[in-house]
């Protein structure tokens, strides 16, 4: 199965291990892998700013680059729900409204694409640690991913996962939202590790390295024991 990646902005240039990562799982499953380097951003920091006419060239030059027939797969289910929900909205009775429609129906964040497409939930990882996982707004609301990432988590070998309280809750990102309102957005990251805390876990586990990177600031703040990990990171771990 031929697969191309998209790489969300962030993690191009902060986190590159967890593309890397997603890579290796998705070849270890037998998919062929593809990356456009021509590839920048979905366009969503621009819209969510308001930006929306800039927005659009942005995202017109995403449905270009990922033309074709392929599935599209992500590691972050905010990318992937800002293509499904707000392009056709963009691009709504214009030129580019079939493509678009083409568009939404292969894309796939990591977690939805192992599961709901190759129907694979066991790729032979091993973790020897207990963990706890944070649903992000964008892939419970957005995407409605929920079961799919704590499938695949409840494979690995040697991973305890424990429920933290408010685990549906926002961890205060949001991405523009922690700029323009910082002491809430601090507040809510603060709640967030307070609850994994008492979990007892070492790491806090989700499908958005977003989340992960505001959350992992504040844990650097306090002082915090707790590290944090994508899931494609768990997925290629011992093997």
């Amino acid at each position: 199965m031929n697969v191309q990646i998209f790489i969300p902005c962030f993690i191009d240039q902060l986190y590159p291990q967890v593309a890397f990562n997603m890579i290796k799982v998705l070849e270890k499953v037998g998919c062929t892998i593809e990356y456009n380097t021509n590839q920048t951003c979905c366009g969503q920091p621009a819209y969510n700013a308001g930006f929306w006419g800039e927005a659009k060239d942005v995202c017109t030059k995403f449905i270009k680059d990922f033309k074709g027939a392929d599935y599209v797969v992500a590691p972050s289910a905010s990318c992937i729900g800002f293509v499904r929900n707000y392009y056709p909205k963009l691009f709504d009775n214009s030129s580019l409204h079939n493509d678009v429609k083409n568009l939404s129906d292969r894309t796939f964040e990591l977690s939805e694409f192992m599961i709901k497409v190759l129907n694979v939930d066991d790729v032979g990882a091993e973790l020897n640690a207990k963990a706890t996982y944070h649903n992000s707004c964008a892939a419970l609301r957005e995407c409605r991913i929920k079961a799919e990432p704590k499938q695949l988590l409840s494979k690995v070998k040697g991973l305890e996962m424990i429920d933290m309280a408010d685990n549906e809750t926002c961890c205060g990102f949001g991405g523009t939202f922690a700029v323009k309102f910082d002491p809430i957005s601090v507040a809510m990251a603060d709640q967030k590790i307070t609850n994994a805390t008492a979990t007892e876990a070492e790491y806090i586990i989700s499908t958005d390295m977003s989340c992960l990177m505001h959350i992992d600031g504040r844990i650097k703040n306090v002082g915090s024991n707790l590290k944090v990990l994508h899931l494609a990171d768990v997925l290629a771990s011992g093997w």
